[in-house]
């Protein structure tokens, strides 16, 4: 995700909350959008997986109070909406002049005589919270100021800079180091246990060098997690399916359940367990530093394909015996309400 995205997406609008929303709301609706809209959840629903993309990129933002200051600044300078292209004229059917005018009382006027081209998104990113040195030929600030951001003394930070990077899913969940290239440097960065796909991390002093000494930006890395063939992350849980046989549905029976780290629990299967049914086990999920979540196992019944001589008949048997038992009963009845 581009910083210029910042221009297009509402994020409070994503995750379904208010610009007022607190970290508490927001995660919660974070959980939410992101549990209704797993692609594990929706296997026939081609849209989900771009849906759990983009909760997962408003989250990366709005859970970060430092992003969140900035992306709403940048949208209010942008009238939530605009689009601005380096050396373009400016935000589509306004011009940059009538924005950055009405923010700052003129002073468009003035970079564009000294700065010689309009500034794009990453130049106004650098206006707030130390980003940068205000824009480019102004030496830091706006013009008349010395100085980042509003008017400080700090020296000009570097630039920020984005990449992404693709790691596999037990990496995600429990925590990786990467290596890659960026600017023709090789980086290496830590990533934190529990990130999920689409999410992006900001890796403080990764970016550009600073003019004259000055420090260095930040690597804003997006992540592409691969998908697992039996697990899959539900905020710090962790979920796969586990098959039980027809008669351990029925009687009950005790299984060996596999853990992201390699070793086992043992789960109870209570007589009578439907498939489908999820059980929980506590604290075996993604052990982040915030806290450690639960382990979510899924039952499903496996229904034998081939069923001949004994077997068979016990079957029959079994069915002549539960011969009062309707499963669909009620059914008709609940479908025309």
């Amino acid at each position: 995700m581009s910083q210029q995205d910042w221009l297009d997406k509402d994020f409070y609008k994503v995750l379904g909350v208010s610009k007022e929303a607190s970290e508490k709301d927001i995660k919660k609706a974070y959980r939410k959008q992101a549990q209704k809209n797993h692609p594990d959840r929706n296997p026939d629903d081609p849209t989900a997986e771009e849906r759990f993309k983009e909760a997962g990129e408003a989250y990366s933002v709005l859970s970060d109070p430092e992003q969140r200051q900035q992306y709403d600044a940048i949208r209010a300078m942008g009238g939530g909406g605009a689009r601005f292209s380096a050396g373009q004229g400016g935000p589509a059917g306004g011009g940059f002049e009538d924005v950055f005018s009405s923010m700052f009382g003129g002073q468009a006027g003035a970079y564009g005589a000294r700065g010689g081209s309009n500034p794009d998104i990453d130049d106004l990113l650098r206006m707030f919270g130390g980003q940068g040195g205000g824009f480019p030929g102004q030496g830091g600030g706006f013009p008349g100021q010395s100085g980042a951001g509003f008017g400080g003394s700090a020296p000009a930070k570097g630039q920020d800079i984005s990449a992404r990077t693709r790691i596999g899913f037990r990496d995600a969940a429990q925590g990786t180091e990467v290596r890659l290239t960026v600017d023709g440097r090789t980086i290496t960065a830590r990533i934190p246990a529990g990130v999920h796909d689409g999410q992006r991390i900001r890796l403080r002093g990764k970016g550009r060098p600073g003019p004259g000494g000055a420090p260095a930006g930040d690597l804003m890395l997006t992540l592409d997690v691969e998908p697992h063939d039996v697990w899959s992350m539900d905020g710090r849980n962790l979920r796969l399916t586990v098959p039980i046989s027809f008669d351990e549905a029925v009687l009950g029976t005790t299984v060996a359940v596999p853990l992201l780290d390699g070793d086992t629990v043992t789960l109870k299967i209570a007589p009578g367990t439907p498939t489908g049914r999820t059980l929980r086990v506590r604290g075996k999920g993604i052990a982040t530093k915030q806290a450690t979540g639960d382990l979510l196992v899924t039952v499903e019944v496996a229904v034998p394909t081939h069923v001949e001589g004994k077997a068979k008949r016990a079957v029959e048997d079994l069915r002549d015996a539960l011969a009062d038992e309707d499963p669909r009963a009620g059914l008709a009845a609940a479908a025309a309400r």
